[in-house]
């Protein structure tokens, strides 16, 4: 059987036509920007094969995503720290940041464009 790919395109149709839910098995391939999409849309992607088989391909798309840690109050008597003194230590405190939300399982390198890029769309860098 041939397989089916959705593009961010065809997220945004399914919504538009009133689909609230996609059935998702080894034939149905999401890109993640379509993964995405359909969770901002609040299409529900339902998987109606068991996840612990061996054969099973890797979706990371489809991997449970952490519950995010509820932040800790800062102290008010403690003063907001000071603006950053060189985007160099922004960045450092990016990718500090996105190591701690995301774990060490990342692609360093398109982690380092991302940051580069959005200093430099920003006026940082």
């Amino acid at each position: 059987m041939p397989k089916e790919f959705y593009t961010e395109r065809d997220m945004e149709d399914l919504a538009k036509h009133g689909v609230q839910s996609l059935e998702i098995n080894d034939n149905v391939v999401l890109t993640e920007i379509a993964f995405e999409k359909a969770r901002l849309l609040g299409i529900r992607l339902v998987q109606n094969k068991p996840e612990n088989r061996p054969d099973a391909p890797i979706r990371s798309y489809l991997s449970q995503i952490p519950a995010p840690q509820p932040a800790v109050p800062a102290p008010s008597s403690v003063p907001s720290p000071a603006p950053a003194a060189s985007s160099n230590n922004l960045h450092d405190r990016i990718l500090t940041a996105v190591h701690a939300r995301l774990g060490n399982e990342l692609n360093d390198q398109l982690i380092e464009t991302i940051i580069q890029r959005v200093l430099a769309s920003t006026g940082m860098k």
